[in-house]
């Protein structure tokens, strides 16, 4: 497994599988790795030919009061872990490598999608999102690109993002990955005290339990608000509690299929999870 640190490096690297037309896929994410976005380059490996997993913090999409200069760098484990499970490059830039020493005035704003939901409380982030994987795509040129469900705004939102500018990648939405105990893996989870961290499957708990009751014919706004409760009752600070088409479309009542999103903190860390809930034919 290669590591590049530089746009030329990873272009060096990737010239000989462009010549004979190999297909590349691509992962990009901020490191501090866990089964979840392994399971996104076990995916990749199965469809092409070559896959390339980026690490970049991006600074672009952490608000004032989030945690950059917090978040995890653990480069060597990192790449450890990737190329045990078949990783080939590992593009690792810094951010002068990125964003170069000029001041940015090209910005990228997918409308409607990003708007509510975590993007309520994070203005300006799914903007920094869409700006980096823009640039991620321009320097990997990938054939497939591998997301989590996890973050199912923001899959939608890279969706639209390829669909709108023409890009020629297949974006691919892997399923969440869990721990024993229902927990979606983040990144984040670490932050989460011994205490927290055994109340924090009351999330998916009450995801699944409302699956059961819209399935037993409750009615929507019912079931969402007795999530709401539930988790308040566990003592978490719900953020939002909201059902959505797969398009992220506003819902309201169970004659579609829908997606559950949860957002709530608990203690000073905070969490997401959804479930996908489909119609019965």
């Amino acid at each position: 497994m290669k590591t590049e640190t530089t746009i030329q490096g990873l272009t060096a690297s990737l010239s000989p599988a462009r010549s004979s037309r190999k297909s590349i896929g691509f992962i990009p994410t901020m490191g501090n790795l866990h089964q979840g976005h392994l399971n996104l380059v076990r995916e990749a490996r199965k469809l092409c030919d070559v896959v390339v997993v980026s690490i970049f913090v991006n600074p672009i999409q952490f608000g004032p009061n989030e945690d950059f200069d917090n978040y995890p760098r653990t480069l060597e484990q990192d790449s450890h872990l990737l190329a045990e499970v078949g990783c080939d490059i590992v593009f690792a830039p810094s951010v002068e490598q990125m964003y170069g020493k000029h001041t940015r005035l090209t910005n990228i704003s997918v409308s409607d999608i990003t708007n509510d939901l975590c993007g309520l409380q994070r203005p300006g982030h799914f903007d920094g999102v869409a700006v980096v994987v823009t640039k991620l795509f321009n320097i990997v040129q990938p054939n497939f690109a591998f997301f989590g469900q996890k973050d199912y705004q923001q899959l939608a939102v890279i969706k639209q993002l390829v669909r709108d500018l023409n890009m020629p990648i297949e974006v691919i939405g892997v399923p969440i990955a869990r721990a024993e105990d229902g927990l979606a893996l983040s990144s984040r989870n670490g932050y989460l005290s011994e205490q927290e961290r055994q109340t924090a499957p009351v999330i998916y708990q009450s995801l699944k339990t409302a699956e059961h009751d819209l399935l037993a014919g409750q009615v929507l706004s019912n079931v969402l608000s007795q999530i709401r409760t539930r988790l308040t009752e566990a003592g978490l600070v719900v953020d939002y509690v909201e059902a959505r088409s797969p398009m992220l479309q506003k819902v309201d009542q169970f004659d579609q299929d829908v997606v559950l999103f949860v957002a709530a903190k608990l203690g000073k860390t905070r969490l997401i999870d959804n479930l996908q809930i489909k119609l019965p034919a």
